[in-house]
């Protein structure tokens, strides 16, 4: 029977985070990425087997899922990671999570749900800061307004970011905003900005891609979507990029170059960082006639909750807690899932 847990990427910066806290809950998962020198010291760390194995290595994937029941995936960008590690699992029947917030993954992951019935697996993208606590927001907004038919989230997450997730944000710059519009993903033509109160006045945000985008209409048949995000100084500077710059970014050896720098420049949130700072979203939907619901969520910081989720998610799903097919995490587990984690509150405001 296959029963082990494999966490793939496990030497980046959330990877890292992801198996300290896995140890800690006396969890023994066998920890894979490309690097044999890291993943090592890692696997001596905390007591823990380890595989090197690259994600080209086919017969290596194949290998190394050969006694898994489930891998979490967290080596990003996903765009370069995802297709892959999840046609692995499909061909050695093995469930898949990750924690991606790319709305091309999960869109791309919703077209394997055959596949993946097929083969008996659970494909779950997102089960970390994207996009649980959203998810849980927009299901629960739902259930508050069952014939909503528009949803405004808005997230004002702080802290500093990983070198993952940076190198993330590089893919994206030259690209256009993304919403969703009478049940389909739409690009916008300029920058759409909105006001939000996260709880102590109003404060400017201004329209981003993000996954929910994606799974808020899995998970709740809302055809009109936006996601939007405080107006912080990290994106005001991103937004006083000329444009041709940003064009310039779509380049891959550009890509390639600025990765290069933020591998050498960014180290992520420290310990003392990540305690101090929480996240707010506040979810507004509103239906056909003007009526409104609106609530508003506290969470830990990004990479402490991606953690928590996930390997609640993991637990749940290693005791036979999971669905075959493509799931999102509040579809799966409801709009409450997320309230039991410590430093989680959730109010309905209006």
């Amino acid at each position: 029977m296959k029963n082990q847990l494999v966490i793939y990427g496990a030497t980046g910066y959330t990877g890292k985070l992801m198996v300290e806290m896995a140890a800690a809950q006396g969890l023994k998962p066998l920890i894979s990425g490309r690097n044999e020198q890291k993943l090592s010291e890692l696997g001596e760390q905390f007591g823990l087997d380890h595989r090197t194995v690259s994600l080209d290595d086919e017969d290596g994937l194949s290998a190394l899922l050969a006694d898994a029941q489930l891998v979490l995936h967290i080596a990003g960008p996903f765009s370069a990671t995802a297709q892959p590690m999840v046609k692995a699992c499909l061909a050695t029947k093995t469930h898949y999570l990750d924690i991606t917030g790319e709305i091309e993954i999960f869109e791309h992951h919703y077209t394997l749900n055959s596949a993946a019935k097929e083969a008996g697996i659970m494909i779950m993208s997102g089960v970390g800061f994207d996009v649980v606590p959203t998810d849980c927001l927009a299901a629960h907004l739902k259930n508050r307004l069952a014939d909503a038919s528009q949803l405004e989230i808005s997230i004002a997450a702080g802290g500093a970011l990983s070198p993952g997730t940076a190198k993330t944000g590089v893919e994206s710059i030259h690209k256009k905003t993304i919403v969703r519009r009478g049940g389909q993903l739409n690009e916008l033509g300029k920058a759409l900005f909105s006001r939000t109160d996260f709880g102590r006045g109003e404060r400017p945000t201004i329209a981003m891609s993000w996954g929910d985008v994606s799974t808020a209409y899995r998970t709740t048949g809302i055809p009109d979507i936006t996601v939007y995000f405080k107006l912080s100084t990290a994106i005001k500077k991103i937004m006083s990029i000329p444009g041709w710059v940003r064009s310039l970014m779509g380049n891959s050896i550009v890509q390639r170059i600025v990765k290069w720098q933020i591998e050498k420049r960014i180290s992520g949130p420290t310990a003392e960082q990540r305690a101090a700072t929480t996240s707010s979203i506040v979810a507004e939907a509103t239906n056909a006639n003007g009526e409104k619901a609106r609530s508003i969520l506290t969470t830990p910081e990004g990479y402490t909750l991606t953690c928590m989720t996930s390997l609640e998610i993991v637990a749940r799903v290693m005791q036979g807690d999971a669905q075959p097919g493509f799931q999102t995490p509040a579809g799966l587990f409801g709009a409450d899932f997320i309230l039991p984690f410590e430093g989680v509150e959730r109010k309905d405001v209006a």
